[in-house]
C-alpha cells in the first residue's frame, strides 16, 4: 500500500488549506508541549524563526516514528520587534495585541516540516510582513465583538481568510504561509513521491 499523507497538526486553518488544495490526508496530533519547547529554544538564544522550524520538525517527528506515511508538521511565530509572541488566551489580551500591532509591521514565520519514519525529508521555512493600519479604538472594539473566541485562534489575533483582512494596510509574502501552512513547496513534494498526480 503506498503511503498516505498525515497532519500532525489540530489547526483547524491547516486543515482547511490542504484540503482546499484537493490533498487527502488524515490527522494525527503530535502532543508537543510547545511551551516548554518554546521557552527551552528561547533560554538558547534560538530566534522566532528558528523556533518555528524546531517546532514543526518535531510534530512531523514525533507522528512519523510509527508509520511510514509523509507526515507533514508545521508551526508559526509571530515576531515584533524581534521578540517572540504566542496565542492571546483573552480577547483582553487579544485586545492589547492588536493595540500592539496597529500601526506597525510584523513578521509572521511558517515552518513546514515532511518527516517519514521518524526522519525529517523536506523543510521549508517562509516569512511574511504584514503591517497592520493605524485602525481607531471604535474598529477595534467591532472588530473583537464580531469575531469573539475566533480571535485566540492565532497568534496575530486576526483571520486573513476572513475579517481579518480589515486589520492590514500591508501585506508582502506567501497568502498559504500567512494562514500557517506554506503549500506550493508542500504540493510540488507530494506530486515528486507520487502522492498526487503530477
Amino acid at each position: 500500500m503506498s503511503a498516505g499523507v498525515v497532519l500532525a497538526s489540530k489547526s483547524a486553518a491547516r486543515r482547511a488549506v490542504l484540503a482546499g488544495a484537493g490533498v487527502p490526508f488524515e490527522v494525527a496530533v503530535a502532543g508537543v508541549d510547545e511551551e516548554a519547547v518554546k521557552a527551552s529554544l528561547l533560554a538558547d538564544g534560538a530566534t522566532p524563526r528558528e523556533i518555528a522550524d524546531a517546532l514543526a520538525e518535531l510534530k512531523a517527528i514525533r507522528v512519523s516514528r510509527s508509520r511510514a506515511d509523509f507526515v507533514i508538521g508545521a508551526d508559526q511565530t509571530l515576531e515584533l520587534d524581534g521578540r517572540l509572541y504566542d496565542k492571546a488566551e483573552t480577547l483582553d489580551d487579544a485586545r492589547a495585541r492588536l493595540k500592539l500591532l496597529r500601526g506597525k509591521p510584523h513578521r509572521l514565520h511558517s515552518a513546514v516540516v515532511v518527516a517519514k519514519e521518524g526522519t525529517p525529508i523536506w523543510r521549508e521555512v517562509v516569512t511574511a510582513t504584514l503591517t497592520m493600519r493605524d485602525f481607531s479604538d471604535d474598529f477595534l472594539e467591532d472588530y473583537l465583538a464580531r469575531e469573539g473566541e475566533a480571535a485566540l485562534g492565532s497568534v496575530g489575533c486576526y483571520r486573513l481568510e476572513d475579517l481579518g483582512a480589515q486589520l492590514f494596510s500591508r501585506i508582502e509574502g506567501d497568502y498559504f504561509a500567512i494562514l500557517g501552512l506554506p503549500l506550493l513547496g508542500l504540493l510540488e513534494l507530494l506530486r515528486n513521491h507520487q502522492v498526487l498526480t503530477r
